[in-house]
């Protein structure tokens, strides 16, 4: 099978995306960096650094500080995939990734987001 190309897009490159799509819809960068830092393990210095040191998509999961062990509760369609079904482990991440930026930006409450067990 092929290789993405997304695999080898920077993360830099993708994160202004996230950015403009999150605040057009009226939120903020700091619920955009809340998900992040919940699905990957970084920090707000971690992402500074993925945003300055060109990391690929590919770097930036590899290198992520912690995967949550819940994201695979993550479920949905993205880009006409059901998220749950890809096969490839690395183009999982990623769509989980867009999935709960798409989730921000639609309004979605934050402990749904983030997948917190209801009490």
């Amino acid at each position: 099978m092929a290789r993405h190309r997304i695999f080898d897009f920077p993360f830099s490159r993708i994160y202004p995306e996230y950015v403009k799509k999150v605040e057009r819809k009226g939120h903020t960068t700091d619920e955009l960096h809340e998900v992040l830092t919940w699905l990957t393990g970084y920090d707000e210095a971690g992402l500074a650094a993925t945003l300055e040191d060109g990391r690929t998509l590919e770097e930036f999961f590899a290198q992520a500080p912690a995967m949550n062990p819940n994201s695979d509760l993550i479920t949905g369609v993205i880009c006409g995939m059901r998220v749950e079904e890809i096969e490839d482990p690395l183009m999982q991440q990623i769509r989980w990734m867009d999935k709960l930026v798409d989730e921000v930006a639609r309004g979605k409450r934050m402990t749904s987001i983030l997948r917190v067990p209801k009490a």
